[in-house]
């Protein structure tokens, strides 16, 4: 099996260069609690690193509520039903859906999150499949959103005016094969890329190097893989693992008193 011997070496250039190699975490599609989420609480605990968790509204069961110490709610999407035409990639919010209706939803979603989580709620969405109409991005401000979260390097801290935008890189799972964990080495090769481009400012480099996972379809080979990694990067003395919260506080113009009142 591939160590972690170029990611070390990676983060050493960081660690000499007095650089802080910035992580976050989110786990999507949480619904309600199984033994997989205890499982992923329980990871979470051992590693005592904040963890943020996507949940979807519609389906939130109020168990929730008594099982989420610690942890910071996003939203979701809606239903995390596709609506996409049979030309367009998955989506919930697809440029083809009446925006009426998304919006309505939208903002019946968060509403039914914040009363269910109240403090532990942060508006930052979550669109299913990471797509969403640009469009109706533009009208998340609108709604009380202040913040979008989705996959891959942002090209602008801001999504929209007033609607800062941090997202993860990495993702353990292999969607289009197997469905069980990627090789450790294209594992590694996410984290690596990110970090490098984040360093030579080839990215923005205020943005944490965001980890992304989905607890309900992790097999014993993604939890190993999962916990290797966050064992790996957790030791070194570069890498700080930050709550969401911190991760939009870093974008300068978002007003820090609205989003670290939050931090725990």
């Amino acid at each position: 099996m591939t160590n972690w011997s170029a990611l070390e070496q990676e983060l050493d250039i960081w660690l000499s260069g007095n650089l802080t190699a910035t992580f976050w975490w989110r786990d999507d599609d949480l619904v309600a609690p199984t033994p997989a989420l205890d499982r992923l609480l329980h990871l979470r605990d051992h590693f005592d690193i904040p963890l943020s968790l996507a949940v979807i509204p519609e389906f939130a069961d109020s168990a929730l509520i008594d099982n989420l110490d610690g942890c910071t709610v996003l939203q979701h999407g809606f239903q995390h039903q596709n609506f996409a035409a049979a030309d367009e990639k998955k989506s919930e919010y697809p440029a083809s859906r009446p925006p009426e209706e998304a919006l309505e939803l939208l903002a019946e979603g968060k509403d039914n999150l914040a009363n269910m989580f109240s403090d532990q709620f942060l508006p930052v969405f979550v669109p299913p499949w990471n797509r969403i109409d640009e469009d109706i991005v533009a009208q998340l401000p609108g709604l009380g959103f202040m913040g979008i979260s989705r996959y891959k390097a942002r090209d602008k801290a801001f999504a929209a005016p007033k609607l800062g935008q941090v997202n993860t890189h990495i993702d353990p799972v292999n969607w289009r094969g197997n469905r069980s964990t990627i090789d450790r080495t294209d594992l590694q090769s996410m984290v690596l890329a990110h970090l490098i481009d984040r360093r030579l400012n080839r990215v923005d480099a205020q943005e944490p190097t965001g980890l992304l996972s989905h607890h309900l379809v992790h097999d014993e080979e993604i939890w190993a893989e999962l916990f290797h990694l966050i064992s790996f990067l957790s030791a070194h003395p570069a890498v700080r693992w930050v709550p969401v919260q911190t991760a939009f506080a870093l974008i300068d113009a978002i007003d820090d008193d609205i989003v670290l009142s939050k931090v725990e």
